[in-house]
């Protein structure tokens, strides 16, 4: 009897298309990345000389939608002003879909882009002409996010990228103090502090990732753990630096003072705070209420007795602040001040603000004495010295 032949099924790592494991194993991992990569893909390169590309110019002219810091002296009054071509700037737009963001000649090349970065700062930041600052602050914040999508888009890096991220991140970090406790429809605190992290967070690995040396690096990285205080990532960040560059001053002074919030020491906090540079100081300014009121929570625990009276000066000094605010302070949460201007601490007597956190904008002395005749022009381009 004749045998019936059984057709051979094929395994599914034999059909066409496919790799056997003994293909997988010869093929080397870069042979296979590159099967999977492919070509690397074309990054356009912007060739627009000017602040704002002529074409949005035209159009943002033609339908009335220049800002009042972008208009043609003299034509202001008119039914539809004239765009100043040294003065208009590209606006940020969102990406959207059928939308073409990657034409060369709506791009602007790096020294483009570090050039409108210093117009806005000098002409438009640092200008005593120009009010409200809100109104500053929203156009210069908008121009910004503008350069920020032309970087990303053209993959700027090098030189470049790392000074337009430096101005940016002080710029954000001193409006978030100078514009503190405004109107929420005149500035959001928090869609600030989320630019402000992520264009920190791609500075910090630009100095990581681009050969040389950063003279700005110890700065940056000393106002990251300020401004981050407790953060465990900013922290293992300045951890994983060499001795070198961990053990500078700006940054053993950052150290301690994120340890003593650690710790919960506000009055070893405020005392290395007097140390701090001006902008160092707008970095942790939003730290001070927390804690203050840890000091007054404190001290009501550690001096509640009714016996013990607590100097009015003395706890000024402490908490770094004038008499006058001080009195406020206390009153806020309950500490009692009697008629010689003496504290008198109770730990019944001590409470939480019904509404909140009392302003941090009541309490900026530490800060406003360090400014003094600083310019914002001074303190975005980096002479915000001791």
């Amino acid at each position: 009897m004749e045998s019936r032949r059984v057709p051979r099924l094929k395994l599914q790592s034999q059909r066409k298309g496919t790799s056997t494991k003994g293909d997988l194993w010869r093929n080397s991992p870069d042979q296979r990345e590159e099967k999977v990569v492919g070509p690397q893909e074309m990054v356009p390169r912007g060739t627009c000389m000017t602040m704002c590309p002529t074409r949005e110019l035209q159009i943002r002219e033609s339908q009335n939608l220049l800002h009042r810091f972008e208009v043609l002296a003299g034509t202001e009054k008119d039914r539809r002003p004239r765009a100043d071509p040294l003065r208009t700037v590209k606006e940020y737009s969102r990406p959207a879909a059928g939308k073409d963001c990657t034409k060369c000649c709506d791009l602007r090349p790096p020294a483009v882009l570090r050039k409108t970065v210093c117009y806005l700062i000098d002409e438009i930041a640092d200008s005593p002409d120009l009010h409200p600052w809100t109104e500053v602050y929203s156009f210069v914040f908008d121009r910004l996010r503008s350069v920020k999508q032309d970087m990303i888009i053209q993959r700027v890096s090098g030189p470049d990228c790392v000074a337009i991220l430096e101005q940016t991140v002080r710029f954000l970090i001193y409006a978030s103090y100078r514009l503190c406790g405004e109107p929420l429809r005149l500035y959001d605190p928090r869609i600030n502090d989320t630019h402000l992290q992520e264009n920190l967070s791609w500075l910090l690995d630009c100095y990581k990732k681009e050969p040389g040396v950063h003279i700005n690096q110890e700065e940056f990285l000393a106002l990251s753990l300020l401004y981050n205080l407790g953060s465990s990532r900013a922290m293992h960040h300045i951890l994983d630096l060499p001795p070198l560059i961990r053990d500078s001053p700006a940054l053993s002074l950052a150290i301690s003072i994120n340890q003593a919030f650690l710790e919960r020491n506000p009055v070893r906090l405020l005392r290395s705070a007097r140390r701090l540079n001006f902008l160092q100081c707008c970095a942790l300014h939003r730290h001070l209420v927390v804690c203050r009121r840890d000091l007054l929570l404190i001290y009501s625990h550690g001096y509640s007795s009714k016996n013990c009276r607590f100097s009015l000066d003395k706890l000024s000094q402490l908490l770094a602040l004038d008499v006058t605010s001080t009195a406020q302070l206390c009153e806020t949460y309950g500490v009692e001040i009697n008629k010689d201007s003496q504290v008198v601490f109770s730990k019944t007597a001590y409470k939480e603000p019904d509404d909140g956190s009392p302003s941090c904008s009541r309490y900026h002395s530490i800060v406003a004495e360090k400014q003094g005749d600083l310019r914002v022009g001074n303190i975005v381009l980096g002479a915000s010295f001791f």
